[in-house]
């Protein structure tokens, strides 16, 4: 007589987690079969970590999968009693993240200004900024409370965040930003943050085209005064890999990295 055990320990990080997937195991007479259900409007990347004793693991441990988008009950791996005469047992824990740990696109995708034609707004911290940005490629535009904001990019949304009014100049209140992330067609994502309370023009899981209004500027969250911080960047399970780029400036006809104090107007 064998006997097994299997204890599921869920574990999931706290920055930009992918809250709506999900690990489980069923047992299939001597294995188990391990599943993932993904209710978000993006891939997530999972990472599995088990600890198992007279039970081979299918493909190996600690391994990273990719779950499409809006998908339910995907085989992840299988779980295999070694020695039937003998007891076995698993535990397993897992963290989740948006987006494919793996992507490597190396595109470099010129974008739109985030603001309506004819307006012009000042850089006031660029990439690796001193304030704020330190190793990040993160750009913040000086922008009027609720100036409306456009997107860069066509994507779908996948979080909205706008329901804060708490600001402060310390990084403590970063726990308190309204934001906007939309995932795009080759995998990045981009993010509008700081934007102004109860002002998104869009819902989770709502295509958007580039050029659509999809809130108004505001001071929310860590914040020293009215702007938008904008990133693009590759989705890790830990981290986030922000990415340097180029903007259509003036009427459209040239692109460039835009710097720190400099003013840009959008003129297409």
């Amino acid at each position: 007589m064998f006997r097994i055990w299997a204890i599921a320990l869920v574990l999931f990080p706290t920055n930009g987690t992918a809250q709506e997937a999900r690990l489980y195991a069923e047992q299939d007479e001597f294995e188990f079969k391990v599943y993932a259900d993904n209710s978000e409007f993006c891939p997530v990347s999972i990472k599995v970590d088990f600890d198992a004793i007279n039970m081979g693991i299918e493909g190996g441990n600690h391994k990273t999968y990719v779950v499409p988008a809006r998908e339910e009950k995907v085989l992840i791996t299988k779980l295999t009693i070694t020695d039937r005469k003998k007891a076995a047992k698993f535990n397993y824990s897992y963290t989740t993240n948006y987006g494919d740990i793996n992507l490597n696109n190396t595109d470099e995708f010129i974008y739109d200004l985030p603001f309506r034609k004819s307006q012009k707004f000042k850089v006031m911290q660029g990439y690796n900024g001193t304030f704020s940005h330190a190793d990040k490629y993160a750009l913040d535009f000086e922008m009027p409370l609720g100036t409306e904001i456009m997107t860069m990019r066509e994507g779908i949304v996948i979080e909205v965040i706008d329901l804060n009014s708490k600001t402060c100049p310390e990084k403590e209140c970063v726990e308190f930003n309204n934001q906007i992330i939309v995932y795009h067609p080759d995998g990045t994502f981009a993010e509008y943050v700081h934007i102004k309370q109860n002002s998104s023009k869009v819902r989770k899981g709502e295509s958007v085209v580039k050029g659509q209004v999809i809130a108004e500027s505001g001071n929310v969250g860590w914040s020293t005064g009215p702007h938008l911080h904008i990133s693009i960047f590759k989705q890790k399970l830990a981290e986030r890999n922000t990415i340097m780029t180029k903007f259509k400036i003036g009427d459209g006809s040239n692109a460039e990295y835009l710097i720190e104090n400099n003013e840009y107007t959008k003129g297409y």
